[in-house]
């Protein structure tokens, strides 16, 4: 509802950008704790976490780019605008892919290592709405619920009209999903399974709030929009995943 929360001088605070850094922060000492745990060596923990980050701010900007492609046409500088606009699949495509590079560079078990960071994934997510909340972005639709939202200072969303509360419903859902996927990671568990759950229910969820969703920026692509369409395909590619592991890893105990 304001995104600047503390201005010191020249400084300002910016709501988004602290729910970000606290989401970070606290998802990096979480890792630190769950690989101290389950006693493996957390020498690449550090340089996995920037790779990852910078390969998820890349991502989430060119997906940005790709579904305003017809603004850009018509004036390119918007291209110039690197502090606004991410999408957040393209954050979680670019940062698996920038994870998957540096562990096949440096000869690490991805799997392993995409399932101790799939829960914080999704609390980084869970603080990252609350930011988006702060600032009006990724707004609901209009309704006329009990539960609905007024902006009154937003350089996003519509200002006095009461709107479902997007950021909110998914960020409460993300957390819902970290502290899911901390009780399910518990013990020895398959390569990829915990990460498997994380991107199937991130997915569902994602895509049925997106029918809630008021903006228009994601694009649409007949019924669905853009990241409802995304969301459909990691359903697939992640069912398949677990699908093939499973039979590999029942016909190695039978063989």
């Amino acid at each position: 509802m304001h995104n600047e929360l503390i201005h010191l001088g020249p400084i300002t605070i910016y709501g988004y950008g602290l729910m970000i850094a606290i989401g970070v922060l606290l998802a990096f000492r979480i890792i630190v704790y769950r690989v101290e745990k389950q006693r493996l060596a957390p020498d690449h923990l550090s340089a996995l976490t920037m790779w990852s980050l910078l390969g998820g701010a890349i991502g989430a900007k060119l997906l940005y780019w790709i579904t305003i492609g017809r603004e850009i046409l018509a004036d390119p500088a918007i291209m110039l605008n690197l502090s606004q606009g991410f999408v957040v699949y393209g954050g979680i495509i670019g940062g698996l892919l920038a994870g998957y590079v540096y562990c096949r560079w440096q000869k690490l078990e991805f799997l392993r290592y995409l399932d101790l960071f799939a829960p914080s994934i999704a609390l980084t997510q869970g603080f990252g709405r609350i930011g988006c909340f702060l600032a009006g972005c990724c707004y609901g639709e209009e309704t006329d619920s009990w539960y609905g939202i007024t902006f009154h200072d937003s350089d996003y969303a519509p200002n006095g009209v009461p709107l479902v509360p997007t950021q909110l419903l998914e960020s409460a859902f993300n957390f819902g999903l970290f502290f899911l996927l901390i009780r399910l990671g518990k013990g020895t568990k398959a390569n990829g399974l915990i990460a498997g759950i994380y991107l199937m229910l991130y997915a569902f969820g994602r895509f049925m709030i997106e029918f809630v969703r008021g903006d228009n920026i994601r694009g649409h692509v007949g019924y669905f929009s853009t990241s409802q369409w995304i969301a459909l395909g990691m359903v697939a590619m992640t069912g398949l995943m677990l699908l093939l592991k499973t039979r590999k890893r029942s016909s190695v105990l039978h063989s």
